[in-house]
């Protein structure tokens, strides 16, 4: 049996100023992760396994003449620090030399209640592309969730990145840690209003996703999705670029097909409270198509079934973030309904494959990008609490009680079933999820462990 492996997340502090905290995780490293619907016991452990449990040491791919191969382990030091594997009397940090080198550190003291910063005191090493392969890139909603693991990736791969967000559900700590980098211009801007600039792809990422934000401002909601697409298509039509939208599963609202495909148009109700994100992106893909008709922009449409991962916002309603958070804080955990609606679950590391297979090939018809692992909520509620609990014990902060699962009234126009038919990702991009849903949960909830302790949550 391999040997235990303890993870130390280290605070740390200078000068006079109160020792911070010290939080140690210690978890086996016996068997890997499966996923839920295997029904095998659970067992949590460091390295990452992908579903066919082949061990995940980069993610990306070398294809379509596009080279997106990037070290796990370099990624997680961006989202996961400062945390460090000791193994034995041996402890280094998860990439080599470390994000506490890279990014900005932010330092909690709980006994006055202050956080303090340190500024970046070097960048993440990139890969050094000539001229004639690195690329300009925009990247709308950089500062969002999957846009600042976009922007990661595309960083560590040597491109400059210009990264446009209004900051509405995005945020600046997402990417600071590439803010003053060559290669890395960050501009607050609503994509409402046309931008100017010389790219060679667009990724247009700008739309609040999830349904506490896009129905706090319904018009706003569409005005992004109709307004910000016309001007980024408007661009990449002046500029020549390829284009990539990320449009969403919501487009086919509540299915009566089973699993999704790309040819299914969807049962929408265009007149309920969803709708302003729903209808939002269907006629995003329609100006879409209609500007590759018309003017011969080179278009990317990717359908994005559920994703999670770290930088999730913990408040934004979305049903994995809940339940991690409620967990971990010892909360009732909240299931809306009976728990029988179903969902398809993809990991952030996997999505950001997708879409940059996605822009990087020929395939100009809607992709869906998603997870054909379907399981209902009632039975992802459970799986959390018991990675949670399994988490919290091995660190000793075990919660005195088990937390309940409790049920409220199933919002309206709440979609029954949603599972990606993947088929073309797979023979157009050789694309399919890699990363266990277990594995990604226990990502999650240490990421917001982090956050709890440096008193961001």
């Amino acid at each position: 049996m391999p040997a235990q492996q303890e993870v130390c997340i280290l605070l740390q502090s200078s000068g006079s100023i109160p020792s911070p905290q010290k939080i140690n995780a210690s978890f086996s490293g016996a068997e890997p992760f499966k996923d839920f619907s295997d029904g095998d016991e659970l067992t949590l452990f460091v390295s990452s396994r992908s579903r066919n449990q082949e061990k995940i040491t980069e993610v990306g791919a070398n294809r379509f003449g596009f080279d997106s191969r990037v070290q796990v382990d370099t990624l997680r030091s961006l989202y996961l620090t400062p945390a460090f594997i000791k193994e034995g009397n041996k402890e280094t940090d998860i990439a080599g030399v470390g994000h506490k080198d890279y990014g900005s550190e932010s330092t909690y003291f709980k006994e006055t209640d202050s956080i303090q910063y340190t500024t970046v005191a070097k960048f993440p090493p990139v890969k050094n592309l000539p001229n004639t392969e690195r690329k300009r890139i925009l990247v709308t909603g950089g500062a969002g969730f999957v846009g600042s693991h976009l922007v990661d990736r595309l960083m560590l791969l040597g491109h400059e990145v210009t990264v446009l967000d209004n900051f509405f559900t995005g945020s600046r700590t997402t990417v600071s840690h590439w803010v003053g980098h060559p290669n890395f211009e960050m501009v607050r801007h609503d994509v409402v209003n046309p931008f100017l600039i010389e790219v060679d792809q667009i990724y247009h990422l700008a739309c609040p996703a999830s349904p506490p934000h896009y129905q706090y401002n319904a018009v706003k909601t569409i005005k992004t999705s109709f307004m910000g697409t016309l001007n980024m298509l408007g661009l990449a039509k002046r500029t020549k670029a390829r284009f990539l939208i990320t449009s969403t599963s919501e487009v086919y609202g509540d299915p009566e097909e089973h699993p999704q495909r790309e040819e299914y148009w969807g049962h929408v109700n265009c007149i309920g409270p969803r709708a302003c994100y729903d209808e939002g992106k269907r006629v995003a893909e329609t100006l879409t198509y209609g500007y590759q008709r018309q003017d011969g922009v080179d278009v990317r449409v990717a359908r994005i079934f559920n994703t999670f991962g770290p930088r999730m916002n913990p408040y934004d309603g979305r049903v994995v973030s809940n339940f991690i958070i409620q967990a971990l804080k010892g909360q009732d955990m909240t299931v809306y309904g009976d728990g029988n609606q179903t969902r398809s679950f993809q990991y952030v590391h996997d999505l950001i494959d997708g879409l940059i297979l996605l822009m990087n090939g020929d395939e100009t018809r809607p992709t869906n990008i998603g997870s054909s692992h379907e399981f209902t909520i009632m039975e992802f509620a459970e799986a959390v609490r018991d990675i949670v609990e399994q988490i919290q014990k091995d660190e000793g902060v075990a919660n005195p009680k088990r937390v309940n699962i409790i049920h409220k009234e199933m919002p309206i126009d709440d979609p029954q079933r949603r599972r990606a038919d993947t088929a073309r990702a797979k023979e157009a991009l050789q694309w399919q999820p890699r990363w266990s849903v277990r594995q990604g949960v226990e990502e999650m909830a240490r990421y917001y462990m982090k956050q709890i302790a440096e008193g961001k949550l």
